[in-house]
């Protein structure tokens, strides 16, 4: 949900006690100030624990009695991952949490002593003063399958970068003692590869076997696709390899170390997917979202996972700003500067947008057609980027139209923009 800068502001009054918090790993720390920004206590120290949460809002409580306020606001900065218990517990004690934008912080250390130090002691007064002044933001914390959505998307992620690790260091590997193999095999990672990869990895190896000890090597992972013209192939390649030829024992056992680290993340890999498609499967409006053609279940996953609940949103342009596609202008006076992208929000789903529009316009004939259209016929023309830019924009659209009002997705009814567009301009 979107909270105007006048809703901010009118949240802090005379009688509300504004409270800055400085999260850390060990020790937090925290202030109180009133509405104009004069300090009512002195600076607090409380361990990141439940006693010291419970020692932070005694406080906070006698703060509030003592100068009679009748309402507490706490902001914070998020750092790292250190900010969720503490978040969680004020939540649940139902005192208002806001975030300010580290960012913000970063800008405005200067405005009491001039000068950009940082300390325990000077942020939480920071922090209160944005807070103070309605520059903070109300924090979305998902819950239920949204919250569980969002944990196996990160497991997910995580071990994707991993499984990245692997493919690199085998690929270096191959470029150092088999470079040909690829010419024989289209990729490492189909089933024949990984086995001689597994077995026979080094020219040397191979050379050791005939065409039929090879075949019958691929024939315990492979029942077809792969007969004696390829093991022929694959020898002709050993035989001519330009690979390092000393370490030849230890890289052998290396690359033995590689494949099963590989087919072990593999797996791992394909269960925490597993998982991801059956909470998709009951998140609402997902099932519209899937009809995209060129949509698939991982896409919806990492978008459910970084928006949340879609329906919380009063329009998608909130979306599209979470995602940092919103348009940002420079220009001063007659000057006018190039508009980009914002890029702030939410990288992640900025990235998942734009990896999901490349394969949408290749594929999917609507938005091919808005691709094109965009770049060639309109009538200010954009630049690729620019189009599949406001493409990913397009999408959100699409989808929050899907999702909030429960609609199936109408190929036919995309293309009407691009009608509406040629209408007046034949006009």
């Amino acid at each position: 949900m979107k909270y105007k800068q006048n809703f901010k502001i009118m949240q802090v009054t005379d009688k509300t006690l504004v409270i800055g918090v400085d999260i850390a790993k060990k020790k937090h720390y925290a202030r109180a100030f009133d509405w104009r920004g004069m300090e009512l206590d002195k600076t607090i120290s409380f361990k990141a624990n439940s006693s010291g949460f419970a020692d932070f809002m005694g406080w906070a409580k006698d703060v509030a009695k003592k100068n009679k306020k009748n309402k507490i606001l706490v902001g914070i900065e998020p750092t790292g991952h250190y900010w969720f218990t503490f978040a969680q517990a004020v939540i649940v004690k139902e005192v208002m949490l806001v975030q300010v934008n580290p960012y913000h912080v970063k800008n405005t250390k200067e405005l009491d002593d001039n000068t950009p130090s940082k300390s325990d002691r000077k942020d939480p007064k920071t922090i209160a003063m944005l807070v103070k002044d309605g520059r903070y933001q109300i924090p979305y914390m998902p819950k239920g399958k949204y919250a569980e959505l969002r944990k196996a998307n990160n497991i997910r992620e995580e071990w994707l970068k991993k499984i990245w690790s692997i493919k690199n260091k085998v690929q270096r590997w191959l470029d150092t003692y088999f470079p040909e193999l690829l010419e024989v095999f289209s990729s490492w990672e189909g089933k024949a590869a990984v086995k001689t990869l597994e077995e026979m990895a080094t020219p040397a190896k191979i050379m050791k076997n005939s065409a039929k000890e090879i075949v019958s090597v691929w024939r315990e992972e492979v029942k077809r696709a792969v007969g004696i013209k390829k093991a022929q192939k694959l020898l002709e390649a050993a035989a001519g390899s330009v690979g390092m030829k000393e370490g030849l024992e230890m890289a052998e056992y290396e690359m033995q170390l590689l494949m099963k680290e590989y087919k072990d993340i593999r797996q791992i890999l394909d269960g925490i997917e597993e998982k991801l498609e059956s909470i998709v499967n009951t998140i609402p409006g997902a099932e519209n979202f899937l009809e995209i053609k060129g949509i698939g279940v991982k896409t919806v996953a990492g978008f459910f996972a970084e928006v949340g609940d879609i329906r919380r949103f009063t329009h998608p342009k909130q979306i599209i700003k979470l995602a940092g596609l919103n348009v940002r202008e420079n220009s001063s006076g007659e000057y006018k500067g190039q508009t980009t992208i914002s890029k702030r929000g939410r990288s992640r789903l900025r990235a998942l947008l734009f990896r999901a529009i490349l394969p949408l316009t290749a594929k999917n004939a609507e938005f091919n057609a808005l691709h094109k259209y965009n770049i060639k016929e309109k009538e200010n023309p954009l630049k690729k980027m620019q189009s599949l830019i406001a493409l990913c924009g397009k999408l959100i659209r699409i989808v929050y139209t899907l999702v909030t009002k429960d609609v199936k997705y109408d190929p036919e009814r995309l293309l009407k923009d691009i009608h509406r567009d040629e209408v007046p301009k034949a006009a």
